[in-house]
């Protein structure tokens, strides 16, 4: 009887280690980490979630309403995030994950508003395309729409 205990309290461990890996490398908590990061700064962190070459673009209207497509250099992202002043607060507030993982593709999709200074600035979605690389998630493309009003 004491080995058949024994036996289910190992499979058990086994089964919850297994699964707090799995979380741990998951699409979703790239975004997560991507998010902590953005809001902390730390650029080596952000730049360690994309691949080289990784494509970013935002989707926005002008004042004539006409749709603007503008694609940034991830690393000129990663110089901008690193230039916000210390007295600056910003904060993008993520409303949902929306996950979609097929074997080595993902798209996480987040609702978002951005506050800058406390302030409403805009909302949108972002929507990250990530390949898992041996087993590490890695962002390789990321899009998100800019409206000045509230989602």
């Amino acid at each position: 009887m004491k080995k058949i205990i024994f036996a289910v309290i190992i499979l058990l461990n086994l089964t919850a280690f297994s699964q707090t890996e799995d979380s741990l490398n998951s699409p979703k908590r790239l975004v997560q980490d991507f998010f902590e990061a953005f809001h902390a700064q730390d650029t080596v962190k952000l730049k360690s979630f994309a691949t080289d070459g990784v494509k970013m673009e935002s989707v926005s209207m002008d004042a004539e309403g006409n749709t603007k497509l503008i694609s940034e250099d991830y690393s000129n992202f990663i110089k901008s995030i690193a230039s916000i002043p210390s007295e600056v607060s910003f904060e993008e507030k993520l409303h949902e994950f929306r996950i979609e993982e097929n074997g080595l593709l993902a798209t996480v999709t987040t609702p978002y508003s951005f506050y800058y200074n406390g302030n409403f600035s805009h909302s949108g979605v972002n929507s990250f395309q990530l390949v898992n690389f041996n087993g590490k998630w890695k962002i390789v493309y990321l899009i998100d729409t800019r409206l000045k009003q509230k989602l």
